[in-house]
């Protein structure tokens, strides 16, 4: 499997936006997300973003927080997940960034943890409440394990902070393009592209766009405002949860083609 930086140079080269899904570790159940993850890699997913239940989501929205109850209900844990990514990754060409709260890593031990991810196949490691202040000690060792920790930019952020964000951030910026929690919205905030052009000046990483994209025409939009990658989470979850397990896996199967040829 290709790193997350890999992945984006390849794609700069062709000079194609990146799609990264994302879907909830364990809902319905682990067995449906190793499923899930190779129908994504087959249907055009560049990278897969994949979330470990946590029981106090700040920053997700009411769609991934209820998957992520039903998984912990069900008793998904951090280790069973590791241990589904590492089973499944032989098979993917699509790299996995595992999107995780601090508390578990704590629980593990970061260096424990960071093992056992890499160990596992993970890539790319997103941590939401981890503030850029105290990111250094996990980002060092994080590298060390060939993992690259993806920092979020939040739509209020100056420039100043951009721009030690982008200076820390490893395989791409994480543009937030919503002041909230994720969750599908009816279109993209026109101030994303003033974001976008603005975060040019400051990087030259690539820049993928979350938090709100849950159809292929806002997928394309921020596409053609100059994003590097759209990730769509709270669409995907929604489709995966509706219905029996095979029915919802045909469903993101299909959301996910639908998306790659709008931004292809």
């Amino acid at each position: 499997m290709t790193s997350v930086s890999q992945c984006f140079a390849s794609l700069r080269d062709r000079q194609q936006c990146a799609l990264i899904p994302f879907i909830t570790a364990g809902d319905p159940d682990l067995q449906t997300t190793a499923k899930a993850l190779q129908l994504l890699d087959s249907k055009g997913a560049d990278l897969i973003e994949l979330g470990v239940p946590y029981s106090d989501p700040l920053a997700d929205g009411p769609v991934i927080q209820a998957a992520a109850t039903r998984a912990l209900q069900r008793g998904t844990r951090l280790e069973a997940v590791l241990e589904t990514v590492k089973a499944v990754t032989p098979t993917l060409h699509s790299p996995i960034i595992l999107f995780t709260y601090y508390n578990p890593i704590l629980k593990q031990g970061v260096d424990n943890f960071l093992k056992n991810a890499a160990d596992a196949g993970v890539r790319g490691l997103v941590v939401p409440d981890l503030p850029l202040e105290e990111s250094e000690d996990i980002l060092k060792k994080a590298d060390d394990r060939g993992i690259e920790v993806v920092l979020l930019v939040a739509p209020t952020s100056p420039k100043a902070r951009i721009e030690a964000i982008a200076r820390q951030s490893r395989g791409f910026i994480y543009l937030v393009s919503v002041t909230g929690v994720t969750g599908m919205r009816s279109q993209v905030q026109s101030r994303v592209e003033d974001i976008l052009a603005e975060m040019r000046q400051i990087t030259d990483k690539p820049i993928g766009v979350g938090f709100g994209i849950s159809s292929p025409e806002m997928a394309r939009q921020v596409k053609d405002w100059g994003a590097d990658a759209a990730i769509v989470g709270s669409a995907f979850v929604k489709r995966l949860a509706e219905g029996t397990p095979e029915e919802g896996l045909a469903s993101i199967g299909e959301f996910c083609q639908s998306l790659k040829e709008a931004i292809g």
